[in-house]
């Protein structure tokens, strides 16, 4: 990747600077992020806290159904990963998918879907930050939850500030960590269900826990729509590792990488470990929702202190997501800046190669919605919460639809980029767009907070879309004179 100083102004040679900017890849960014960082990136991208936190209420709900509720929605994110991946490869750069919508479909594509990301983003930022903050006060109760919450986003903010290497070396530790407390668990977790695991006290699990209470589907078969509503969100960030690319020294390699491993990263982390979990323990076993599956499971099998070491674990994992928003925002509203389509300050950098600017306004607006969830948890941030939550759905769509547009737009200008294929184009990507159609229309057909999720971030997305015609048509306007 070239690095271009902030100060220097690239000719257009398209005319149309967003195209460039997805064209040539150089934005000033330093490529400070080494192979080992981009691995981790892309390993841990998808396992969230959700996969740790949320699991348990998906099983009460589906039963063991619900390996194929995550089979279902892992095999959707591996489709829309290799579009991406395709994408990505052929033309790597911090605003990823936003700045392909932009060249695939129209500014107000890559301005809307950009802006709703960075607001997905830092909405996380204040979730993930309070969730932290109430792990650790319950370890050091002297110190108030917002005390806690203000320190954990400061120091990652100052991680953020020093370099993108920082950055980098931070979440690798922390995506290590995931990795190898799942890894461990699937291992231990699979010698106890097939008895192989020595001191075991759970002499009841097996692969019989699969159909022994009521059926692999005890709840119907509808459960699963049901079981997937509550495990969708739970994969977003598996989209990260393609922007990170962006700096780091090999984005194409890295990128094909991540694109050609995310099949087994899935499978292992969700899908064995959730196997794991209803196999140890029967899918209505009380525990899994009271203490958590993954608490559960491993008191099942006599691992001592085992809430204590899920604390540390979540904790790791509330702390890499809180990271890599904080990153994710900052380099979306830097593109975003790039292109016009934010303020100007956003897309310089400092002579560490950090835009410092788009960092220090995307933390801003997750400190205003750390504020807003402890003075008014359930006005004001549930709104924002709420509102930006079928936000992952709306980024795969988009990316669905630029991919089917930007194919065409590479086979044109530079075949030889199309290291990466989306598999048996068109036809999976129409069928991926069908499927997440299919998950919004159920989302309101479903009711409740699902409805409400879907119809607010239409909502919020329909008057991001105004602005971002609007600003378009007043460019046109000034471009004409």
């Amino acid at each position: 990747m070239s690095a271009i100083p902030p100060t220097v102004t690239k000719a257009s040679t398209s005319g149309d600077p967003a195209a460039d900017a997805v064209a040539t890849g150089g934005d000033g960014l330093k490529a400070g992020l080494k192979n080992r960082h981009l691995s981790m990136i892309a390993i841990g991208g998808v396992i969230g806290a959700g996969l740790f936190v949320g699991s348990g209420s998906g099983i009460a709900a589906a039963g063991p159904g619900i390996l194929v509720s995550y089979a279902l929605v892992g095999a959707l994110v591996v489709l829309v990963m290799r579009m991406l991946g395709e994408m990505a490869a052929a033309n790597p750069t911090s605003g990823s998918f936003s700045a392909y919508a932009d060249r695939g479909l129209g500014r107000w594509a890559g301005f809307t879907i950009g802006w709703l990301y960075w607001f997905f983003w830092v909405v996380v930022l204040a979730v993930e930050a309070t969730a932290g903050a109430g792990i650790l006060n319950g370890w050091v109760p002297a110190v108030p939850k917002w005390a806690w919450a203000l320190l954990v986003m400061v120091v990652l903010t100052a991680t953020n500030l020093a370099s993108v290497s920082s950055y980098g070396e931070f979440e690798f530790w922390f995506a290590g960590i995931k990795v190898v407390a799942i890894g461990a668990f699937v291992v231990l977790g699979g010698l106890a269900v097939f008895g192989v695991l020595p001191g075991s006290d759970n002499e009841g699990a097996g692969l019989a826990h699969l159909t022994d209470h009521g059926g692999f589907l005890p709840n119907g078969a509808g459960a699963i729509l049901t079981g997937v509503l509550m495990v969708v969100f739970s994969f977003m960030g598996s989209e990260i590792v393609t922007l990170a690319a962006g700096e780091s020294e090999n984005p194409q390699r890295a990128v094909r990488q991540a694109t050609n491993s995310v099949i087994w990263r899935i499978a292992v982390f969700y899908l064995g470990s959730i196997f794991v979990v209803v196999t140890l323990l029967p899918w209505d076993s009380k525990s899994i929702v009271k203490d958590g599956s993954y608490v559960a499971a491993l008191n099942s099998i006599g691992i001592p202190h085992a809430g204590q070491v899920m604390n540390v674990i979540v904790l790791t994992a509330v702390l890499s997501c809180l990271n890599s928003g904080l990153y994710t925002a900052s380099r979306m509203a830097f593109s975003l800046g790039q292109r016009g389509d934010a303020p100007a300050s956003f897309a310089r950098v400092n002579k560490r190669g950090v835009p410092q600017a788009a960092i220090l306004g995307s933390v801003v607006f997750g400190f205003l919605s750390v504020f807003f969830n402890y003075v008014w948890p359930d006005t004001v941030f549930k709104f924002l919460l709420n509102s930006s939550g079928a936000v992952a759905l709306f980024v795969w769509l988009v990316i669905c639809f630029t991919q089917l547009r930007m194919r065409g737009i590479t086979l044109r200008e530079a075949p030889e980029k199309l290291v990466v294929r989306m598999w048996l184009f068109p036809y999976l990507t129409w069928a991926t767009i069908g499927m997440i159609l299919f998950v919004l229309g159920y989302m309101v057909y479903d009711g409740g907070d699902n409805r409400e999720q879907v119809l607010l971030s239409v909502l919020v997305a329909v008057f991001v879309l105004a602005i971002g015609l609007v600003l378009d048509r007043r460019r046109r306007g000034a471009a004409a004179k």
